[in-house]
């Protein structure tokens, strides 16, 4: 049995917004519940993911009693999960199991300054017959400053020349040997879209090397052989891991 109460109006949805929360986040314990401006990281990626109207639902999906209540008491969707969950991906498939739904998009706790444009475009990889073979997308931003591009706290992705992801890594990649090459570095933002059963078919993997290696579960996708579709978006905003991370989201504020 779920440990989710899913409730019955759930039963029925096409295009799903989960947003996982866990309240105990290793880098930065209780993040989510900081409050940045005048409401708390949660609500302000809640919000705005409501705000954008690409989705039938939007629910947050947490194992903190004290994050259930913020979002319930302010009037959104929260759902209990269990406490141990390797990833915020198994903690979505957990949610959407007994849901009849087509795309879930995995929007991380943690990015406050969500927008309608990014999420339409990661949305729109999955239609048309080039669509069709699209198991899972995400989105990444170009990163331009070298101590971003050298800090393990952000996630380096390389893809393609149909913009599948070809590697993650908290280290600098594509590494510049070639110090006269011009080099576009990618970091990695924490929004996946998934097909349903894409979803549970990685919950139901076990924790992959290099994923285990990096800390990175959409690792676990390519070392079953199942690219992203990356996604370019020009900006997403201050994604909160540090307290550093908090003072930069409230000066863009």
């Amino acid at each position: 049995m779920s440990f989710f109460q899913i409730p019955s109006s759930a039963s029925s949805r096409s295009i799903v917004a989960l947003i996982p929360a866990r309240y105990a986040a290793t880098r930065f314990p209780g993040k989510l519940m900081q409050v940045l401006g005048n409401k708390t990281v949660i609500r302000h990626t809640y919000d705005n993911t409501v705000a954008t109207g690409l989705f039938d639902e939007v629910i947050v999906a947490t194992d903190s009693d004290i994050i259930y209540n913020e979002i319930i008491n302010h009037g959104g969707e929260a759902l209990m999960s269990k406490k141990q969950h390797e990833s915020g991906s198994d903690r979505i498939a957990e949610a959407i199991t007994n849901m009849d739904v087509d795309i879930v998009v995995n929007v991380q706790g943690d990015e406050p300054f969500v927008q309608k444009e990014p999420l339409e475009k990661l949305l729109a990889v999955f239609k048309g017959d080039a669509g069709k073979n699209v198991q899972v997308a995400s989105l990444m931003q170009v990163l331009k400053e070298q101590k971003f591009i050298e800090d393990p706290n952000y996630v380096k992705v390389t893809v393609d020349r149909n913009m599948n992801s070809i590697f993650f890594s908290r280290s600098v990649i594509p590494y510049p040997r070639n110090t006269e090459a011009a080099i576009t570095y990618y970091e990695h933002i924490g929004v996946y879209a998934f097909r349903k059963q894409a979803l549970i078919n990685f919950t139901n993997w076990p924790m992959t090397p290099l994923e285990n290696a990096e800390k990175i579960e959409c690792l676990r996708y390519l070392e079953y052989g199942i690219p992203l579709k990356m996604v370019v978006t020009e900006y997403m905003g201050v994604e909160i891991d540090t307290p550093e991370d908090l003072e930069r989201a409230a000066k863009l504020l």
